[in-house]
């Protein structure tokens, strides 16, 4: 048995390279029908062979001959017929491309199995010019109003306008209602006592409602200006300093000559009467805001100075006994 590549080849004694004939292929000795390819497709749709009754399913995979016809097309669009064969009695199945309805359809072999949501549509796209043209008149004609379906589109059309007119007139007597509720109002008030129509419409008639919730608006106004004027006063005496409020409140301020500053007192009040009048005087003056200053501070002013918490034992609930340190 000789390799299967090599080198050298083997010529007899006898051979004569003469006689082996070349055939140049040329253009004019290629076929020139159809090209044709031999391709693995699976089926796009269930059919049903007419030879003998054989069910083939979507998905099932041939070998068929892809046929590519030079002469058909479609908008320029290429079409391509397959040529396969029945699984059980081998009968050829010829089904081709169809760009138009972005289908296939069947041309010989088999029939194609009935699909619930393709009713209806075989005859859609085999409706002619003059049906086409048919349709559209009727379609424009319903749209006008003409057709036998338009009655029942403008009795639904009245039947809604008749509703939304009503509704229109409901809102409408209701606002007039109101409007002839608030005119007797303000007539009798003004009957009564005397009100001036004018002023209660300048004050924009409000009614028992609305005056309470304006009440009470200006009620959590004036609260809220209040506790707000009060925390800034208090602000105000916590900036200002202990010192500052001793002497504005004519307490003794004491210093590290305090001794002194008593003693000089005393001596002062003991020289005469003159000087003793002057500083009780004095006293009772820087002593009278006392009692504005007294109420002021009766709230304590807030603190916002982080608490730290001390930390329980718990070593002796869990037995360890702490040495008491040497140092």
């Amino acid at each position: 048995m000789s390799e299967r590549k090599v080198l050298t080849k083997y010529y007899p004694p006898d051979f004569d390279p003469s006689l082996v004939g070349r055939s140049r292929s040329s253009k004019s000795s290629k076929p020139t029908g159809p090209k044709v390819q031999t391709v693995r497709l699976m089926a796009p749709f269930s059919l049903r062979c007419s030879s003998c009754g054989e069910y083939m399913y979507k998905g099932r995979k041939f070998n068929a001959r892809k046929e590519t016809p030079p002469d058909e097309r479609y908008l320029n669009i290429q079409i391509y017929r397959f040529y396969i064969r029945c699984t059980r009695c081998s009968a050829e199945i010829v089904f081709r491309t169809d760009p138009k309805n972005q289908d296939y359809a069947v041309e010989r072999g088999a029939k194609r199995n009935t699909e619930p949501w393709r009713r209806g549509l075989e005859g859609e796209l085999e409706e002619t010019d003059e049906q086409r043209l048919d349709r559209i008149e009727r379609e424009m004609a319903e749209n006008d109003g003409e057709g036998p379906g338009a009655e029942e589109r403008n009795a639904m059309a009245e039947l809604e306008q008749k509703t939304a007119d009503a509704k229109r007139e409901m809102a409408v007597a209701d606002a007039l209602d109101e409007i002839r509720s608030r005119n007797a109002r303000l007539e009798k008030a003004q009957r009564e006592g005397g009100v001036d129509v004018e002023s209660v419409l300048g004050g924009r008639g409000l009614t028992e409602e609305e005056e309470r919730r304006r009440r009470e608006e200006e009620e959590d106004a004036e609260a809220a200006r209040k506790a707000f004027e009060f925390a800034r006063l208090q602000q105000r005496l916590v900036e200002e300093g202990p010192e500052e409020d001793g002497m504005g409140l004519g307490l003794p301020v004491t210093t590290n000559g305090g001794g002194s500053s008593s003693s000089s007192g005393s001596s002062s009040a003991a020289a005469g009467d003159g000087p003793s009048v002057t500083s009780t005087t004095t006293s009772s003056s820087a002593t009278a805001p006392a009692p504005k200053a007294a109420a002021a501070t009766d709230m304590p002013p807030p603190s916002f100075k982080r608490q730290v918490k001390k930390k329980k034992d718990h070593s002796a609930l869990l037995g360890i006994k702490k040495k008491t340190p040497l140092v």
